[in-house]
């Protein structure tokens, strides 16, 4: 069983870029998360979202964001509580993939950013992509409408709330 302390989040930094490139460019990513543009200085400076490089026993191989619903007019999750937070992540390294890495660090952040005190935290896979949402409702995530097109693509928007134990 693996545990939040076998993950740790530092913030994606210009040096990275190559890094991030070349997980971009593996067909198990390219398949859901598409060609965007990659990152620069201005992205990343970006206060309305965190950026991570997520490692296990020191080694980098997920990458993961965490941003405000509330940061854009438009946004499909912009109905949520003030603080509530969406996030999007994927696992580069392909022999990572499949061993519950993905449930366990995706669970990690969550705690962490229950604890910081958001109240809801939203995520919007492809509808067809089942891995995620196999993973989504593992930590509770519960879709809360129908896809819908957006400006990133067609997505299931899913959230989960933080945790009575946890709530003010």
């Amino acid at each position: 069983m693996m545990t939040a302390a076998h993950y740790s989040f530092r913030n994606l930094t210009l040096d990275d870029l190559d890094l991030l490139e070349s997980w971009q460019s593996r067909p198990h990513i390219r398949e859901w998360w598409g060609s965007d543009a990659p990152f620069d200085r201005a992205k990343l400076a970006d206060p309305k979202v965190a950026r991570w490089i997520v490692s296990h026993a020191g080694r980098p191989f997920a990458f993961m964001q965490d941003y405000s619903v509330h940061g854009w007019d438009d946004h499909h999750f912009a109905k949520l509580p003030e603080g509530s937070r969406g996030i999007d992540q994927y696992i580069g390294a392909p022999d990572m993939i499949g061993l519950g890495h993905g449930t366990a660090f995706i669970g990690a952040r969550l705690r962490m950013l229950f604890e910081a005190g958001a109240p809801v935290i939203a995520t919007d896979p492809h509808p067809q992509n089942a891995r995620a949402i196999a993973v989504y409702t593992k930590l509770g995530f519960e879709p809360f409408g129908p896809p819908q097109k957006t400006q990133w693509g067609l997505i299931l928007p899913m959230k989960v709330p933080r945790p009575a134990v946890m709530r003010r």
